[in-house]
């Protein structure tokens, strides 16, 4: 095959919307990898949909297909990875910020249509977008104000609800090192019994690339988290509070347990630092579990 053909093929593949808004994610993450499960989840897209997009990048050579256990992580290849950048970052800047508010409140309208009303998912939706407007990626903005909404939401109805599941919010300044660390590894522990949730005062644009390396190392995942910003319906929503490094900024609510756990931050640390860190905070929160599931 000639030049000219393949690079005419690997253009008309890069042309699918859908195979856009993943290199787009991909671009996005800390360390460049993504799992075809959080594609999915957080494009609203059914999996095997996402394979099939998967396969025809793989096919052209754009992306890479690197085996971990039952799962596969995939990346943009390093050959490739300029000329996607570029592809993107050549946008026109309002193509990359009209977002369909209108179809994130019809979608979370289906999802919480038996518990909330149309007006306090509108409001809700509108906020959350203010509130990551400026600090979130400009590419996944659309998709983070729906997630961090529903996630907002579900919050909501059960303040509302008896709950037998506790949840625990971990906040750290920037919701990029510290309290990232905490939730991955107390999702990892715990599983379904028990919700967990960050935030940070003064959130960064992503999670850094060494939180996602010193995770993957001890099978981790960080999956498709983000930093979001402390609000306080998050804070009255949790059984447990644990800060990390961000002094007196959550709210107080009668029935929460609030803790403060004194750890290093991690930006900026060499990855043995940063190694370090974690095997902290998993000391903390095995040493908590316990309790948490005793309540």
């Amino acid at each position: 095959m000639s030049t000219d053909v393949a690079s005419a093929r690997g253009v008309s593949v890069l042309a699918d919307p859908t195979r856009a808004a993943i290199l787009q994610l991909m671009l996005s993450t800390a360390d460049g990898r993504v799992l075809v499960g959080r594609i999915a989840d957080t494009l609203g897209l059914r999996q095997p949909t996402v394979s099939h997009h998967m396969k025809a990048l793989l096919t052209e050579g754009i992306v890479t297909r690197e085996p971990s256990g039952r799962q596969a992580w995939y990346a943009i290849a390093p050959g490739h990875r300029d000329r996607i950048d570029a592809l993107f970052a050549d946008e026109p800047a309002s193509s990359r910020d009209e977002f369909d508010l209108g179809r994130i409140v019809d979608n979370l309208l289906v999802r919480f249509n038996d518990s909330i009303d149309r007006a306090s998912i509108q409001r809700c939706v509108t906020e959350t977008h203010q509130l990551l407007r400026g600090a979130s990626h400009p590419r996944l903005l659309a998709s983070r104000t729906a997630a961090f909404a529903a996630d907002r939401l579900e919050g909501m109805v059960r303040m509302s609800a008896p709950h037998d599941v506790p949840t625990v919010l971990f906040v750290c300044v920037q919701n990029a090192g510290r309290s990232q660390i905490a939730a991955a590894v107390l999702r990892h522990l715990a599983g379904d019994r028990v919700r967990v949730r960050t935030a940070g005062s003064a959130p960064s644009a992503d999670v850094r690339s060494s939180i996602v390396t010193a995770l993957d190392e001890i099978g981790i995942p960080l999956g498709a988290e983000f930093p979001k910003p402390l609000t306080n319906d998050a804070v009255r929503a949790a059984d447990v509070v644990i800060t990390m490094g961000c002094g007196d900024v959550c709210a107080t609510y009668p029935g929460t347990n609030y803790l403060d756990w004194d750890v290093d931050d991690p930006v900026g640390r060499p990855l043995d630092e940063v190694r370090a860190i974690r095997d902290e905070i998993t000391l903390q929160v095995r040493g908590l579990l316990p309790t948490i599931l005793a309540r």
